[in-house]
């Protein structure tokens, strides 16, 4: 029995780290899905209303609000400023930037933030971003033609991480993020967006739990309401990361204690409304990505145990343990600190929980240091 746990846990942590990419390309290229439809008329497009959520952001809202205007969209474009209870003269900088419309509101966190904005926006489709992801001349346009699909409720960009020095390996993650993202879109929907760059019809927009940001309950939520949810890779957006791996595996703590709300009281776990196909993804991207911390915990252990049955156990904890020894490696050489970055994103899945297990989960956020 220890030896069949060990192997089944072993299995899942390959599966879910490499063995899912080869699912879903193997069945790409046997299903060979038609991509999403496309709108081409210049006098169909809808009225965009582009909210950014801000706090203390006075140092790049100006340059936001001028990203904004400068998209090369041909429709209507409302750009709005939501600032939540924001302690700086953010709201001031987005004035003088010509925000359409700024909003001064008290400080309630992102998700109330962000749906204050919708109830003031004019646009059919409500598009977001951060307030330090600028993009692309094109992305707007990019962004909203895949609603030319009535089925389509939520469509996510590509956001490429920059980061000129620092130790964070989170680029690389993300490159592979996107990959398995483009999958998902073309064969069902996605199973999880981004923060710097999406949109939803302003008529599907979801007002969700303060503590369960968007990124993560829109997608399956859409799906479950008979929309998709899918990627638009043509919808390019930059954005600054946490220069270290240090810094990366606190955002991730933080961001884990949202998500595993969703993943207990939100919804995601309930397979109502997914179909098939669908459920395998969430079963297979989210629930056992976020098990992942603690199959590797309960492998360690089982490992342990299977000690004495022969060399090749001895040869697997090797492996194991010199994961463990790389990521704690100070030195900065690039396969020391995937595995460091590894480890302490697994880390932050499980502290996550932890964290919101023992003091919940505040509804309110601040800017990762050295993302603006």
């Amino acid at each position: 029995m220890v030896e069949a746990l060990f192997w089944i846990c072993a299995a899942l942590l390959v599966y879910t780290q490499l063995g899912y990419a080869v699912l879903l390309a193997a069945l790409a290229r046997l299903l060979n899905p038609q991509p999403t439809s496309r709108g081409s008329d210049p006098l169909t497009l809808p009225r965009v209303s582009l909210i950014v959520a801000a706090y203390a952001e006075e140092d790049v809202i100006a340059a936001k609000v001028a990203n904004a205007q400068a998209l090369d969209y041909g429709g209507d474009l409302e750009i709005i400023v939501a600032c939540d209870g924001s302690p700086d003269a953010t709201a001031q900088r987005a004035r003088e930037a010509a925000a359409d419309l700024v909003l001064e509101l008290p400080r309630g966190g992102k998700v109330r933030t962000q749906d204050q904005a919708v109830e003031r926006a004019r646009g059919e489709i409500v598009a977001f971003g951060d307030a330090n992801a600028l993009w692309a001349p094109d992305a707007l346009a990019e962004l909203v033609a895949p609603f030319a699909d009535p089925a389509v409720g939520y469509v996510c960009g590509h956001v490429r991480f920059v980061n000129a020095e620092g130790t964070n390996q989170e680029g690389l993650y993300w490159r592979y993020e996107m990959a398995l993202r483009s999958l998902e879109s073309r064969l069902s929907s996605v199973t999880g967006g981004n923060g710097a760059i999406y949109a939803t019809r302003r008529a599907d927009y979801l007002v969700v739990d303060p503590v369960m940001g968007h990124d993560l309950s829109f997608p399956f939520n859409m799906v479950k309401r008979g929309r998709r949810a899918v990627y638009a890779p043509a919808a390019r957006a930059t954005e600054k990361m946490v220069p270290t791996i240090e810094g990366e595996f606190a955002r991730k703590r933080r961001m884990m204690s949202h998500a595993w709300p969703i993943v207990f009281r939100g919804g995601l776990l309930s397979p109502r409304g997914y179909p098939p196909l669908y459920a395998l993804m969430i079963f297979s991207h989210r629930i056992l990505r976020y098990a992942a911390p603690f199959l590797h915990l309960a492998a360690l252990a089982l490992n342990l145990a299977l000690l004495g049955d022969g060399p090749f156990y001895a040869v697997t904890l090797g492996l194991q343990l010199a994961l463990l020894a790389a990521a704690a490696t100070p030195v900065r050489a690039r396969i020391l600190l995937i595995a460091r970055y590894y480890v302490l994103t697994n880390a932050s899945i499980a502290l996550g929980l932890v964290d919101w297990l023992r003091h919940g989960t505040a509804a309110h956020w601040s800017p990762p240091e050295g993302t603006r």
